[in-house]
This record gives C-alpha cells, structure tokens and sequence, in this order.
C-alpha cells in the first residue's frame, strides 16, 4: 500500500489556507539562491540603477545590430553599478524582509501580490 501522507513539513502546508505559516521567517534554499537574488535585480534595476540601465537601453535602440560594440560603455556601467547594489549587505538585507512581508502577506491571504513591471 502506498502511503499519501505529505513529506513536507507542516509549516509548508499549514496556515489558513494551507500554504504554509505566515508567521514563519525561515527561508529555504530556492528563496535564498534564486527568489531573494530576483528581487534585488529587479529592485536595483526599477529603484537604485535607473539612469545607468535608461542610458543602456537607449544606447541599444540606437544603435541596433551593433549595439555590442557601440554599447560597451553603457554596459559596463550598468553592470558595475547592479552589481555595487547586488553586493550590498543591508540592500541584501532589505529585499529579504520586502520578500519575507510578501510571502507572509500571501501565506494570509491566498492572494498573490501583482509583481511591478519594468
């Protein structure tokens, strides 16, 4: 006989929607590795870096197909200030609990929170 009885633990399927515990601030490895590192990428894109990708994405529309010889500058720019904000302990620190506020927020409710769009 096959047992149905879930592997995960009941904080991953608890709360009142049984999607976990809301009031749960562990993170697991993907959160960690991928999630949080998504959050601050775009955060450093949309909040933190706007000039340099807005000079970036310009430089690429006019210059077309060779934009990755004309567009080294701007990109190298780019890269260096996402990766400064990237780097950033308290930044780091910053996006872990705007996503730990979001998942709690979800866990609560059963409503996902409609991602900003760049």
């Amino acid at each position: 006989m096959v047992s149905t009885k879930s592997v995960l633990p009941d904080k991953y399927s608890a709360g009142p929607h049984g999607l976990g515990d809301p009031e749960d601030r562990s993170l697991r490895k993907v959160e960690t590795e991928v999630l949080i590192p998504k959050l601050m990428r775009e955060k450093a894109k949309a909040e933190k870096c706007v000039k340099e990708v807005t000079d970036f994405n310009q430089c690429c529309k006019e210059s077309s197909l060779l934009m990755v010889i004309k567009c080294r500058d701007e990109n190298s720019v780019m890269k260096s200030c996402l990766a400064s904000w990237y780097n950033n302990e308290d930044f780091r620190q910053a996006c872990t609990e705007e996503y730990l506020n979001q998942r709690s927020e979800y866990r609560r409710t059963g409503v996902k929170k409609a991602m900003k769009r760049i």
